[in-house]
């Protein structure tokens, strides 16, 4: 950096490229407070004279970073960090650094493309071809149509995303849900985020953590549980990094994984352990709570009820007989109906008193609502449910690295509980994925809350379990928009039918319209489409094909069955390229949009430049095709496979005022309302730095003058639809804890966490101090108040079941779950076919999920090329195998062959192998096992069992 710096100030000459380096230089160098040679200074501002800068967000991970947009001729030309934004202050990680450059790849998409014949017909198989936006769409309806009106609603699906802008997928929620009374949405935050969502509703009855990113500083220890911070939250981690180096004997950091990560390097201590022992640890430091006296019981009596549920509930696997699990398959697979109880599992579950060692465990309650009923019980039976839990047990079964000695794993156990039990000490608890992609996630969510419950450290500065999220706005979008098959906005859930009043009196549409039945959830749609169900699906923002365990299946499925498959997507990606028609999409600043973070910060960008070719924004496909579709042919009577019977809602709808020839875009997005009160252009749109009007491709057009869906140049729809849809949107959650600020504030400011009551954001949730409903429900002198509405009443019983019928209300109360260890179905140690390695799945710091966008930056690509299977030395000498070897990596529902790494970032125990999903080339999840939580349908990508050889 100073090297560019010095270059100028010496008046050497510097083309174009250099200048930028140097601009970058002199702006990292201003940040970090380096002294700036004032030639070098003059030239950067020179380079910069005719930028455009602009607040934005990064596009990337959950954490939410803010950056600093500089356009110059329809071009993105700098990205630099925000140092207003308060969650980033300034700095960026790797790819953060390389927004920009995400957009530019040489094979960007820029035109639709459908497959076609040599007569110009649509053919399944045959190659793509360029055609117009009206080919395009007239196919996509005849398709869509054919297979909506002989199966109806449940034949057609789309594939959201937890990086929909949040008005994109308040869009297609209304699209999907109100106008094609479908349910069949659901995002790819279903693989990273349900069972955090689950955890949260089960303990709080709402969605979404209670603290926020300040606990780090506040706090004096993190514990991350399955969560490598330092590679999938750089940046959070860079302020823990800080936080410990400012307070090294005070501030204590402890990493749990199932291999060592890059978090070890800064960790006081590293814990390993068995894959699926996690609820077996909690509950050891469960019990050592208790044995200790260290239960907060003023803040238990008044705040919490214990609770449990079944322990029979599957694996969320298919039904073994259906005719496409193969027999290999099958050995897994059967454990959906019945298990053999193993010694390790008798201990975990003997409270129960219902099964011994070698016992069949008949999964009784995996179907229908089984997994998810739950019920009270009295502190002595929690009790009794961790007593089995003792140091040696626990140790026995949970210690991970077979090199550790066991009394070395015991001391740690300990040294853990002694930090959770000391209350002089705060703590704050992190996992992502290694938690929520789990076959017992929710399960495992919950025991965290227990924990911090039992304790009293929870909803106060620097106490609290933290979910941390995947995407950028699976919690903003997925989660409070709804974009999920059983949600409407807001945490309203479509079984709810005063839930779906209230909906439907928002989007001002007949009573009785929205579908009461729960649609597909992510893999349950990739099923259906295998077993000839779903016909018709859309992906939006979603690599679904490369990004879903078990992916031989859907991958034959989508090419082979008959049905129809849209792809939006910017780069030919995998998913792409097993389409029928592919639909050019704008990038994120090509458009207008709003994210919401892991610390319930909401923040909105504008759009900064214009999409290449005739590429359009998600936004605008989602409102065309709307306009494809009239009342008469969609609010008709529908009768579901289920023997469910959607009512006629069309004389209703006359009585509002639609006519049955009203088309779904007129009625839910070209409202009277939104053309006379969020008029185009605003002054809002206007730059801040040069008063220049910012670009909106759906409200205006732009210079492309783009063909349209109906043959005629676009030239916009005349009015701010994105500021229309947000402050529609808001509605639903104003006055009940999901309150969202006006669309001009969040232009304003660098975010804001909600609920935002009376322009004030909320940092700590259920705490009278900071929250304003926790001050509306608490009771007088009480300190919280868990006011969350969801599963606020339920039954009593014991740990073998519910005893009453009766269901006791429990207003402002968190719940202390206890659940029970099992075995994960797939565990090499009682695999007796030879796959003896746990496989394990996950990111890069490098490369964003599927690595569509990363693998295109030359950057990216140069310090990561290709996915690694990285394993320890020891089983690698013992395989006859050298570093950098190709090896096939084997399960039972594919192989993959890759490069094994032995001495790489990711350190495996012997028996682990880790493996990242980035990359195309080794589809990783051909070998993934497609069991899921049974509350939370979310895969457990980071468990299965294979064999290793040489290539």
């Amino acid at each position: 950096m100073y090297h560019n710096i010095v270059k100028i100030a010496k008046g050497v000459s510097m083309n174009r490229r250099d200048f930028l380096k140097t601009t970058a230089a002199v702006a990292a160098a201003s940040a970090a407070g380096l002294s700036i040679p004032e030639d070098a200074k003059a030239a950067s501002e020179n380079t910069q004279a005719n930028w455009q800068w602009d607040k934005a967000v990064c596009r990337f991970c959950g954490t939410g970073c803010g950056i600093m947009i500089a356009t110059k001729g329809n071009k993105v030309v700098a990205v630099k960090g925000d140092p207003e934004n308060p969650v980033n202050r300034g700095i960026n990680c790797i790819k953060g650094y390389f927004n920009a450059k995400i957009m530019y790849g040489a094979d960007r998409l820029t035109q639709p493309l459908l497959r076609l014949n040599d007569k110009g017909e649509f053919d399944k198989n045959a190659p793509f071809r360029p055609v117009s936006w009206k080919r395009a769409f007239d196919e996509m309806e005849r398709q869509f149509k054919k297979y909506y009106n002989q199966y109806g609603p449940t034949a057609v699906g789309i594939f959201g995303s937890g990086q929909y802008t949040i008005q994109e997928g308040y869009a297609a929620v209304k699209l999907v849900k109100a106008g094609w009374r479908s349910n069949n949405i659901d995002p790819n935050a279903r693989h990273c985020m349900a069972s955090a969502v689950v955890g949260f509703y089960q303990t709080f009855g709402i969605d979404e953590p209670s603290g926020c990113y300040d606990d780090i500083e506040l706090t004096d220890t993190v514990i991350t549980w399955g969560a490598n911070m330092a590679e999938m939250h750089p940046i959070l981690w860079s302020r823990v990094s800080d936080a410990k180096l400012n307070n090294p004997d005070k501030y204590v950091v402890v990493n749990l994984s199932t291999y060592k990560n890059r978090c070890s390097n800064l960790a006081d201590m590293e814990i390993i352990f068995r894959p699926n022992t996690d609820l077996a640890i909690m509950n050891y430091i469960a019990r050592e709570i208790i044995k200790r006296n260290a239960v907060n019981w003023d803040f238990v009596k008044k705040h919490t009820v214990f609770a449990t549920g079944f322990a029979d509930i599957g694996y969320g696997m298919r039904d073994p007989n259906n005719p496409h699990v193969t027999p290999k398959e099958k050995d897994t697979v059967e454990k959906q109906v019945a298990k053999v109880v193993t010694e390790e599992e008798a201990i975990a579950l003997s409270p129960i008193g219902k099964w011994k060692a070698g016992d069949e465990m008949k999964m009784t309650h995996a179907k229908g609502k089984g997994p998810f009923k739950h019920w009270q019980i009295s502190f002595e039976e929690f009790k009794k449910g961790v007593e089995p839990y003792t140091l040696d047990y626990v140790a026995k079964i949970a210690k991970g690295d077979k090199n550790e000695s066991l009394e070395s794993f015991k001391r740690k156990l300990q040294r853990l509980a002694d930090l959770y039990c000391d209350p002089n000490r705060k703590i704050v608890s992190f996992w992502t994925m290694g938690f929520n992609q789990h076959v017992r996630g929710s399960w495992v969510n919950e025991q965290a809350y227990m924990l911090h419950l039992l304790l009293g450290k929870q909803a106060e500065p620097g106490n609290g379990a933290f979910s941390l999220t995947g995407q950028p706005s699976a919690c903003g979008t997925a989660r409070e928009v709804g974009t999920f098959a059983h949600r409407l906005p807001a945490d309203l859930l479509v079984a709810n039918p005063k839930h779906r009043k209230i909906a439907e009196k928002l989007w001002k549409v007949p009573h009785g319209t929205i579908n009461p039945k729960v649609g597909n959830h992510f893999l349950k749609m990739m099923r259906e489409i295998e077993d000839g169900n779903v016909k018709w699906v859309w992906v939006q923002v979603n690599n679904p094909w490369q990004n879903t365990a078990n992916a031989n299946h859907w991958l034959k499925a989508a090419r082979e069955m008959d049905n129809f498959i849209v792809v939006s997507e910017c780069y030919p990606g995998v998913s792409a390229r097993v389409a029928d028609l592919i639909l050019p999409i704008a990038m994120i600043y090509e458009k207008w949009g709003a994210y919401g973070n892991a610390e319930r910060r909401t923040q909105h960008w504008r759009q900064q430049v214009v999409a290449p070719g005739i590429a359009m924004p998600d936004l605008w496909t989602i409102t065309e095709f709307a306009k494809r579709f009239k009342l008469k042919e969609v609010w008709k009577e529908w009768k579901l496979p289920d023997g469910t019977v959607l009512p006629n809602v069309l004389e209703e709808a006359k009585a509002m005022g639609y006519s049955e020839d009203d088309t779904l875009f007129d009625v839910l997005f070209n409202r009277e309302e939104y053309r006379k009160n969020f008029p185009w252009p605003d002054p809002i749109a206007k730059n801040p730095q040069t008063g220049k009007l910012h670009p909106n491709t759906e409200a205006e057009g732009d210079f492309r003058n783009v063909v349209g869906t109906d043959g005629k140049v676009f030239k916009g729809y005349g009015f701010f639809i994105q500021k229309a849809l947000w402050e529609e949107y808001r509605k639903f959650g104003l006055g009940h804890g999901h309150d969202l600020a006006d669309f001009d504030t969040y232009h304003k400011v660098r975010g804001l966490r909600w609920p935002v009551v009376n322009g004030h954001e909320t940092k700590w949730r259920f705490n009278v101090d900071y929250d304003p409903y926790a001050r509306k429900y608490a009771k007088p002198g009480e300190k919280f108040a868990f006011y969350g509405p969801l599963l606020k009443a339920i039954p009593k019983g014991d740990l073998k079941g519910p005893k009453t019928k009766k269901k006791y209300p429990l207003p402002n109360k968190a719940k202390i779950f206890w659940r029970p260890f099992m075995v994960h179905p797939e565990d090499p140690k009682y695999d007796d076919k030879g796959y003896n390695f746990w496989l394990c799945t996950g990111r890069v710091l490098e490369h964003w999920h599927t690595g569509t966008m990363t693998m295109r930056v030359p950057e990216l690509y140069r310090a990561m090329p290709e996915a690694l299977c990285y394993m320890n030395p020891e089983d690698a000498k013992e395989l006859g195998l050298n570093r950098f070897d190709l090896v096939v990596i084997e399960s039972r529902r594919g192989k993959v062959k890759a490069r094994i790494e032995t001495r790489g970032r990711n350190k495996p125990p012997r028996g682990l192998v880790m493996v990242p999903w980035f990359d195309e080339k080794i589809l990783i999840n051909k070998c993934t096992l497609d069991a899921t939580c049974p509350l939370s349908k979310e895969t457990d990508y980071k468990k299965a069992a294979v064999k290793i050889y040489k290539a």
